[in-house]
């Protein structure tokens, strides 16, 4: 989703178009007024769980209090109502979303396409996690969103804090009593956050069955993203700059300006066409699912920490795949070296599918390649398609096709060589 801040620029650009169209006409005041859609009525904003619940799946709104008080909101379709499976042990999938997106990511493309349902409907208890501070995950035990301490956090606390919940309570929920380890899907940050985790908590690896990678973002030397590669010099190093970005919202949540761009998107709502056209302006090559996609600017973004950008520009600068940079006095205090340690990714045993892309300008097939000579335990996937791209694995037409038939399979094919232990 990393082109949908702009959607909704151009978003908002096009309704003061609308807007400036219209008076410019002559004005019929009598239809202004008592036209009841003028007196516009924002509609509260769908969950995760509402729209998996309109398509008549079973749905499940939880809420995981991690070790340091983060509540994450968390989605569950626990069985599919055309199976009627919920009196079977169903194995457990858990997906994970990538930076500044969300659980409603996974659901965009409905239920021929999307992950989430082929799941439900192949036989799997499915979960969808939303990291501290997203749209679903904005609530503390103690601390206030408003408080700076709250976003004091970054892509490595989602990871040991964040991830590791959500597996446990999944294992702990009705269902997963009995089972001792899960599949997982991580997207962009959502497998960065896996190879922190497994990593750095070793123990997780005895947890999963099988794990998928889509777009692998962990090493970021040869990226060619421009913004990416701009930013760094100033912001990927401690200094004035970072210090001064650091440690607070990025793009502060605004419910009212997101209901806005939410009730734009509906289907039914008259400002539908400047949503449909904002989506055209930016994605005329056929290759993404156009129906979704006024989906996605409804929901995204959905918040994200500044500390998390700071990480991954570090780690584009540096070349390596380490903690976090407080800078040389912290980092002395912090690690006991004046440098941040090095994940030691030698250490996941799991069984890790990579899959990547030549298109991919975020996750360049050097340095997937590069991180994958260190895995034990990994199959390659590359992507045959040579325009395939970061955003495909998500928003590509065909990507039931292409991955999400695939990955079910390999997961099956898991289950029956090991009996769904």
């Amino acid at each position: 989703m990393n082109r949908v801040t702009a959607s909704l620029l151009i978003l908002a650009a096009l309704a003061v178009g609308v807007h400036s169209a219209a008076i410019d006409a002559p004005i019929d005041f009598y239809k202004l007024y008592d036209n009841p859609e003028a007196h516009i009525s924002l509609k509260s904003k769908a969950t995760t769980a509402d729209r998996t619940a309109a398509h008549g799946y079973p749905s499940e709104h939880h809420h995981i209090v991690t070790e340091d008080g983060y509540i994450l909101g968390v989605f569950r379709i626990p069985y599919s109502h055309k199976l009627q499976n919920q009196n079977v042990k169903r194995p457990i999938v858990l997906l994970q979303h990538g930076l500044s997106s969300c659980s409603d990511a996974w659901v965009l493309q409905g239920p021929d396409d999307s992950l989430p349902y082929l799941l439900a409907d192949a036989g799997f208890d499915v979960w969808m996690g939303n990291a501290r501070g997203t749209s679903y995950s904005r609530n503390h035990t103690t601390l206030s969103t408003d408080h700076p301490l709250f976003w004091q956090f970054s892509w490595h606390e989602i990871a040991i804090y964040d991830i590791t919940a959500i597996i446990d309570y999944a294992l702990g929920t009705e269902n997963g009593q009995g089972q001792d380890a899960i599949h997982y899907v991580g997207h962009s940050q959502g497998t960065t956050v896996y190879f922190a985790l497994m990593s750095w908590i070793p123990e997780y690896n005895d947890k999963i069955k099988t794990a998928h990678m889509f777009a692998p973002v962990a090493i970021m030397k040869n990226l060619s993203s421009r913004l990416v590669r701009a930013l760094g010099p100033y912001l990927g190093h401690r200094n004035t700059y970072s210090v001064l970005f650091g440690s607070q919202e990025f793009l502060p949540h605004n419910e009212f300006l997101m209901a806005i761009f939410f009730n734009m998107c509906q289907p039914d709502f008259m400002l539908r066409p400047v949503c449909e056209s904002a989506v055209a302006t930016l994605y005329s090559g056929g290759r993404v699912n156009m129906t979704a996609m006024p989906e996605g600017m409804a929901t995204h973004p959905a918040g994200c920490s500044t500390d998390q950008m700071l990480h991954y520009l570090q780690e584009q600068q540096s070349g390596y795949f380490r903690l976090f940079d407080h800078g040389t006095k912290k980092n002395l205090k912090v690690y006991g070296s004046e440098e941040p340690p090095e994940y030691p990714v030698e250490l996941i045993d799991s069984l890790v599918h990579m899959w990547y892309a030549d298109n991919d300008d975020l996750a360049a097939v050097q340095d997937v390649e590069q991180l994958a000579k260190r895995l034990p335990n990994k199959v390659m996937h590359h992507m045959a398609d040579p325009e395939w791209n970061h955003g495909d694995f998500s928003l590509n037409k065909e990507v039931r096709k292409y991955v999400n038939e695939p990955v079910i399979a390999i997961m099956e094919e898991f289950e029956l060589e090991n009996g769904g232990t």
